[in-house]
Formats: C-alpha cells, sequence, structure tokens
C-alpha cells in the first residue's frame, strides 16, 4: 500500500476585504479556499485542475504555509503544519519545495545562477564550505540539462524555457520530498512544454519526488498526474486515477471542462458532446448556497442543489470521489438537463484525443539546454 505524505482536511482560506479610510473595517472575506480535503501519496503526482480563480495556487501556497491558512489541518509526513513553530517550519521547507509560474518573475534579476542555486542551501546550512556547495549545484544544473558556465550568467540572459530549469535546479537543489509546481509550463511554447514536462518526470523517478502539479491545460494534466482534483470556486468537486476522470468524468463541471477542449480530428469534432455552460462565474467573496456549481449547472434541483452543499463521495467501489447530489442519476440519463441552463450538443467522443499536437510531444524524450 502506497504511504500518504500529504494529508489535508477541510482546509480554507478566507482573505479579508477593507473598506475605510481609518478604521479599515472588515465587511467580507474572499473565500479561496474552502473547504478542501484531499490526500498525496509518496512518489506520486497529483493533478490540480480548474479554471482561473478557483483557488488553486492558494492552495498549494496554503499547502506550503506560504500563505497562512484560516483554517483547517495541513499533514506532511505526519506533521502538522498549521501549529507548528516558525523555526521548526522553517526547517521542515527544506523538504518542501516551489516550481514558480513565471520563471522570470520569480528568479532575482540581480543574482547569477550560482548565487540563486546556493541561497537555499545557506538558509539551510547545508554543503558545509563554497567548495562542497558548488559541487551540489553543479549537480543540480546537470539535473535539469543546462551546462556549468550557466552559473554566472544572470536570469534575463537565459530563454524561457532555461529559466524554468533553474527554478526547477532551485527546487531540487535542496533533495526535497515535495514539489508543489504551479503551472510550471503556461508561461512556455508548447514544444518546450513537453520538455519541461518530460524533466520533471525524469527527476521524480531519479530521485523518488512527490509532486502537486496545478495547471488549467488538461492535456499536461493528463500525462503527468496519477490522481487529479478538479476545483470550483474554492471547492474541489471531482477526484479521481487520471485515467478514470478522462474516461469518465461524472461531475457536471468536469463534464463541462472535457467538453471546451477542441479535439484536432473533424470528424469526431463535429459529433463529440459539448456542454455549453450559461452564466457568470459567482463571485468567491458571496459563493451561493447549497452547491457552488448549482448557480450554472444544467442538471441543478433547486430544492436541494440550491440549500444543500454535497459531500465529496465515493462513486461506486474505485477512488472516484464526486461532489454532487444526482451523480448517479445524470449518469444513467434518468435526470435531464435544463435547456434554459445549458446546451448539450450531440453525443460522441468527449475530449479524450484533445491537445494532440501536445500529447504526442510529450511522449518523446525531453530536451537539452537549447531550450
Amino acid at each position: 500500500m502506497t504511504e500518504t505524505l500529504v494529508e489535508v482536511d477541510d482546509l480554507k482560506v478566507h482573505f479579508p476585504i477593507k473598506r475605510g479610510v481609518f478604521l479599515d473595517r472588515v465587511v467580507g472575506h474572499v473565500k479561496a479556499v474552502d473547504g478542501v480535503d484531499l490526500r498525496i501519496s509518496k512518489g506520486q503526482t497529483y493533478g490540480l485542475v480548474g479554471e482561473s480563480g478557483c483557488g488553486k495556487s492558494t492552495l498549494g501556497r496554503a499547502l506550503l504555509q506560504l500563505t497562512p491558512p484560516t483554517g483547517g489541518q495541513v499533514r506532511f509526513d505526519g506533521t502538522e503544519l498549521t501549529t507548528l513553530p516558525a523555526n521548526q517550519l522553517r526547517s521542515m521547507r527544506r523538504r518542501m519545495q516551489m516550481i514558480f509560474q513565471d520563471p522570470m518573475s520569480s528568479l532575482d534579476p540581480r543574482q547569477n545562477v550560482e548565487s540563486i542555486l546556493t541561497e537555499g542551501l545557506q538558509a539551510h546550512g547545508l554543503g558545509g564550505n563554497r567548495t562542497e556547495r558548488r559541487k551540489i549545484i553543479a549537480k543540480s544544473l546537470d539535473a535539469v540539462g543546462l551546462p556549468q558556465w550557466a552559473l554566472s550568467r544572470y536570469p534575463h540572459e537565459f530563454s524561457g524555457g532555461q529559466r524554468q530549469r533553474i527554478g526547477i535546479a532551485r527546487a531540487v537543489v535542496l533533495n526535497p520530498d515535495l514539489i508543489v509546481a504551479d503551472e510550471p509550463v503556461s508561461a512556455l511554447d508548447v514544444s518546450i512544454q513537453a520538455q519541461v514536462i518530460n524533466l520533471l518526470e525524469d527527476l521524480q523517478k531519479e530521485l523518488g519526488l512527490t509532486y502537486l502539479v496545478i495547471a488549467h491545460d488538461l492535456a499536461v494534466v493528463r500525462h503527468i498526474s496519477d490522481t487529479v482534483g478538479v476545483m470550483y470556486l474554492g471547492a474541489l468537486v471531482e477526484e479521481a486515477p487520471s485515467d478514470d476522470l478522462y474516461r469518465t468524468p461524472l461531475h457536471p463541471y468536469t463534464r463541462a471542462l472535457m467538453s471546451a477542449v477542441p479535439v484536432p480530428d473533424p470528424e469526431v469534432e463535429d459529433r463529440r458532446e459539448r456542454i455549453l455552460l450559461a452564466g457568470d462565474l459567482p463571485s468567491p467573496a458571496n459563493p451561493p448556497t447549497g452547491c457552488r456549481f448549482h448557480t450554472r449547472c444544467p442538471w441543478a434541483q433547486p430544492t436541494r442543489c440550491g440549500t444543500d452543499r454535497p459531500e465529496l463521495r465515493i462513486i461506486g467501489t474505485g477512488k472516484h470521489r464526486v461532489a454532487c447530489h444526482f451523480v448517479e442519476q445524470i449518469e444513467s440519463g434518468e435526470l435531464r438537463p435544463h435547456a434554459v441552463k445549458a446546451e448539450v450538443i450531440a453525443d460522441g467522443a468527449g475530449a479524450k484525443d484533445a491537445h494532440g499536437a501536445l500529447e504526442t510531444a510529450l511522449e518523446t524524450p525531453g530536451g537539452g539546454p537549447g531550450i
């Protein structure tokens, strides 16, 4: 049985909304993350997807305690992080690193690569003298496919893909157990994305890393993840092994996400099911009561969906969890969609073959430092 490395229970991150010049009154809260439960097993990759503003990045930062949680628990390798004293949390952070979305803004332009990679070693008292530290950072550079002459260069002298490799080297130089990768390839060209994703997979096999990968590109998440969680308005609405989720999405929101991904085959595109959602995304400062998705859900039943918040429950006998009151009725066809809420067009192959060009590129070995 695979050992659990990260346990998150009822995690909440609420940001206060303040008004006034002198009194600075709190008049409300933005509920960026509102009651999330998840588990990440050692050596596995957990992919987190959802539209912009759903709370994915906030969840990742709260997991590392970079953003203080408002409530809930985060346990890393059995240690509760939310109540850990600052000095103990600092030492624990060596085992938890982050790869940021924008490689340019996350690297200090005034530091060369050697300084960037040495900073973490010095902060945690690792590597002894300068000679030993240079050996460690040289090894990390080699692991991400960058030449040794890069140590004396500055971030602006590299391409976007090379800068992201520097960011990855900064994360792995401390030999962590967990890496949170926040949109690690969204700022890169598609061909470069494939190389960086293959690099992350190679490092995982070599170093035994555990990943939380935050992304909005469904093809990327499908390729790299063992388990996928789908977020909507601060909460998980579906979670399943990657193949199960892409083969049989059950939650209405996940089905809508999958149907929005274009398929490169015109014949499949014409006959597949498409779900066009109506309405705008509600504000996280004033989320709907009951099911967060009921205001846009084509299968919503006001008497229950508008009042009772569904729990993330196991469907069937596997590991597929869905937060929907009527998932069985929707799947069987017993419950029909409301035409006023959304338009469900045709029946067909779904979005399995989406992003074919990227998926093909992902199957090739990662590129070298020339990206």
